[in-house]
């Protein structure tokens, strides 16, 4: 298990979400994982949240309506 949960919301960022992760991601030395929460996105959000989830198995996509 992670010793850090680092919680994204997500509404209408698919343009800035993936720069967003990317930086996260480069972090070191510290066990973490990413929960992004698309909390209804009218954009591409949840599909960029399930792509990047698929290439990391740090990141973990949630979606609510």
């Amino acid at each position: 298990m992670p010793k850090i949960s680092i919680i994204v919301p997500v509404y209408n960022a698919a343009a800035t979400l993936p720069d967003c992760l990317k930086s996260i991601l480069s972090q070191e030395g510290v066990d973490f994982e990413v929960i992004l929460v698309n909390d209804g996105s009218t954009d591409d959000s949840g599909f960029v949240c399930d792509s990047l989830a698929a290439e990391d198995s740090r990141v973990t996509a949630i979606h609510q309506l």
